[in-house]
């Protein structure tokens, strides 16, 4: 019986943590390991790729458990949140707010074996991941503050691997902001009707009937940085082919979406993942043949 309820509990954690849907960690880690390829020209310090790595699942984990905190008031109006475990009280707030602190910690120390800047930014990575849950209450389009929380390890990498942050690592960043915000109003594309009526604000109402070609600018705008990355470093025809991979990936999003229809806009989101991985593709390629 004690056995049981121990399970039940670890996997209530699991849930809330979305371990169980790893998609979220997935769109972290392609943009952190775009910038550590880069920054270590190809060969970056593998303990270096390790500690980002961990404190990627560490971080994205913490900011599930933040978020539902923040919208446990919500997420029970939602048809597709509404079975969360701070909702059905699998798990109480006391527990969340222990878990949340405890990931948060743990993924600290790991960056304290890292050089002073990259510390200093851990901190403000760390506040970003904190405040987004709010940023839907009063930001139009709270997908940029996303685009900046989950692309946050971009200038983080820079600087543990090369002890300053260069103006290419803003350009990544730029690009990883574009990209979120395509990827997630395909996701809040799906929750407009609940986020209506609750009065949450996301960037599928901002942007109304021009949703759809909000989002393939938004694709774009994020190919074309990229593209402006490929540039400025020189990087060989490898990378661009997987720009083209990727170009296409964002196409096929086109399709997906174009009708609106709810489970196929949810597909779009969780396909990003070939996108990120179309990039980090082209780039290793690129260092492979060089």
């Amino acid at each position: 019986m004690l056995t049981q309820k121990i399970i039940q509990k670890l996997d209530a954690y699991e849930r809330l943590m979305r371990l169980d849907k790893p998609i979220g960690i997935l769109l972290l880690m392609w943009p952190t390991l775009w910038a550590l390829l880069i920054a270590g020209q190809g060969k970056p310090d593998w303990i270096v790729v390790l500690i980002f790595a961990t404190g990627t699942v560490l971080m994205r984990s913490a900011g599930c458990v933040m978020n539902d905190i923040a919208d446990s008031e919500y997420d029970g109006l939602v048809e597709r949140t509404q079975h969360r475990p701070l909702v059905n009280n699998e798990v109480s707030k006391k527990e969340a707010y222990i878990l949340a602190i405890g990931l948060s910690l743990v993924a600290f120390a790991l960056v304290c074996m890292l050089n002073t800047l990259t510390i200093k930014l851990s901190v403000v990575a760390m506040l970003l991941a904190a405040s987004y849950p709010f940023t839907k209450r009063f930001l139009s389009i709270p997908q940029a503050y996303l685009g900046i929380a989950f692309g946050w390890s971009i200038p983080m990498a820079f600087s543990a691997i090369l002890g300053n942050i260069p103006a290419i690592a803003w350009v990544l960043l730029m690009a990883n902001i574009f990209w979120a915000i395509a990827y997630d109003t395909e996701y809040a594309m799906v929750d407009r009707e609940d986020d209506l009526k609750i009065g949450i604000k996301s960037s599928a109402i901002t942007f109304g009937r021009f949703d759809v070609f909000a989002v393939m600018i938004s694709y774009a705008v994020t190919l074309l940085l990229l593209v402006v990355v490929g540039k400025w470093l020189l990087l060989s025809t490898a990378y661009y082919l997987g720009l083209v991979l990727a170009t296409g990936f964002a196409g096929y999003h086109y399709f997906l979406i174009r009708a609106r229809e709810k489970c196929k806009c949810f597909k779009a989101f969780l396909h990003n993942n070939w996108f990120g991985l179309s990039v980090f593709a082209g780039l290793s390629s690129h260092y492979l043949m060089a």
